[in-house]
């Protein structure tokens, strides 16, 4: 019985209420929710960016016919 009663007068004095627990989970839910979809946006950017990039890589290799030129011929390097 001693027992109970200090049990709910501990409860009675609480410093967070239900309340307030429950409204720092939705704040810190729609946080990382927010956090989230901007992750997923940006990936998405990116991915499209991505393509486009090897698209342009693409036909700029098939346009270009140049061979491998070596480039330690030049004076740094003593041309040996």
């Amino acid at each position: 019985m001693l027992l109970k009663i200090k049990l709910t007068n501990f409860a009675a004095f609480s410093l967070i209420s239900e309340s307030s627990i429950v409204m720092l989970l939705v704040v810190i839910t729609v946080f990382f929710g927010i956090l989230l979809l901007l992750g997923v946006r940006k990936s998405y950017k990116l991915k499209k960016e991505n393509e486009r990039l090897e698209a342009m890589s693409t036909r700029s290799s098939e346009n270009t016919d140049d061979s491998y030129k070596d480039f330690t011929d030049g004076h740094m390097y003593g041309g040996n």
